[in-house]
């Protein structure tokens, strides 16, 4: 398979497998640590008027959700990726990381959860899930053995 095409759909792979990650820990950490009595966490507008009500505990699963989605969409995508690993990794953590920026624009936290969210859930996960998947593993040269009988 072209390397491009390879390395595009193990993006795409990882970004969909992050996001399955985050929605179920999100969902789990509802069902474990319920938000506080009035407020949905689905709807924006509910977050920004409770937002007061939330204890630091409530902050827990959706920095695992951010941390753990990204650690495993970079993890998929480097085990997939023909080449780039490290690169596309890191491509996985921006992802994430803008989509935690818009969550921060759209539903403003403590500053103190939004700046761990920021500074830790993203690019740290990213590269270690591409460390852990072998992300500075060399990239393999084919040569077709035809070439080399002429």
């Amino acid at each position: 398979m072209n390397p491009i095409i390879k390395n595009l759909l193990a993006v795409v792979a990882g970004v969909v497998v992050g996001m399955i990650v985050n929605m179920s820990l999100i969902k789990l950490g509802m069902k474990i640590i319920p938000p506080p009595e009035g407020v949905d966490v689905l709807d924006p507008q509910s977050m920004k008027e409770g937002i007061h009500l939330f204890t630091p505990k409530n902050f827990l699963f959706p920095f695992l959700a951010h941390a753990l989605g990204t650690l495993f969409g970079a993890f998929i995508t480097v085990r997939l990726a023909a080449t780039h690993h490290m690169k596309l990794a890191l491509g996985i953590g921006l992802w994430f990381l803008f989509g935690g920026f818009v969550m921060v624009l759209m539903v403003p936290g403590p500053t103190w959860f939004s700046a761990l969210d920021l500074l830790g859930a993203y690019f740290p996960m990213a590269f270690l899930g591409g460390k852990i998947a072998g992300g500075n593993r060399p990239t393999t040269l084919k040569i077709n053995p035809t070439i080399l009988d002429s």
